[in-house]
């Protein structure tokens, strides 16, 4: 679903992209190659790896060795510091998407109490400190945190980003509470659904993301962005 999306987002506004699909057998030193020979690629300004990665192959390796100029997911550990340090630059996709998703419903951040259910390098981690950036006071929950309902019940903002389905429900908010859902799954029908369960929590938020047609548009949108701002650094890097 993603890798199709993104694909679709790119050819719509004329950015020629080339997906490179390998076996899932691949030798990780010809993966490497494989980035490599597009890191050297002037013509190209942007490379992504698709996560997950199969067993036999470092994740962290792999992800280092894509210049960070063409590091579009913003997942090179150059780039996660110069967001943690607070400087401009590659932003990471799904928690830029979720800050413009806010900044366009006119929700102000600051003093907000902000709960974060997921820990990930991908949403969680980074999403938290941008939230901070934005002058939120932020609490991250994760599969070990007691008492989530407790928590959640005195969230202003809830971010939901764990890949399981129903980890939210409408006796865990407060009335009126933004409820912003990052998931993807299915369903019993094989339909895809969020983190949330959306109907007992719709009528009592203020603002909710549904699931198809939320946060994966912004998502792609600030992919977009990314591959736009790698294209000018690149061009001062040559």
């Amino acid at each position: 679903v993603y890798v199709a999306n993104k694909e679709k987002a790119c050819n719509n506004v004329g950015i020629i992209n080339n997906t490179v699909r390998l076996p899932d057998y691949i030798p990780e030193h010809d993966l490497l190659r494989v980035i490599d020979f597009y890191n050297n690629d002037k013509t190209v300004d942007g490379i992504l790896v698709q996560l997950p990665l199969p067993k036999h192959i470092n994740s962290d390796k792999i992800l280092k060795a894509i210049s960070p100029e063409k590091d579009v997911d913003c997942f090179h550990p150059s780039n996660v510091a110069n967001l943690w340090l607070g400087k401009e630059g590659i932003k990471p996709c799904t928690p830029q998407g979720i800050i413009d998703l806010l900044d366009y419903g006119n929700i102000d951040l600051r003093g907000k109490h902000v709960v974060i259910i997921g820990r990930s390098n991908i949403v969680g981690k980074p999403l938290a400190q941008m939230m901070l950036k934005e002058n939120a006071t932020v609490t991250i929950c994760h599969s070990k945190t007691k008492n989530l309902q407790e928590i959640t019940k005195l969230a202003d903002v809830i971010v939901v980003a764990v890949g399981k389905r129903n980890v939210l429900n409408g006796d865990m908010v407060k009335d009126g509470a933004v409820v912003v859902d990052v998931g993807i799954n299915r369903n019993d029908e094989g339909k895809l659904c969020g983190d949330c369960d959306y109907d007992s929590l719709v009528d009592k938020c203020s603002l909710i993301t549904p699931v198809p047609g939320g946060v994966g548009l912004l998502t792609r949108v600030t992919l977009l962005d990314n591959v736009l701002l790698a294209h000018s650094l690149n061009n001062m890097c040559q």
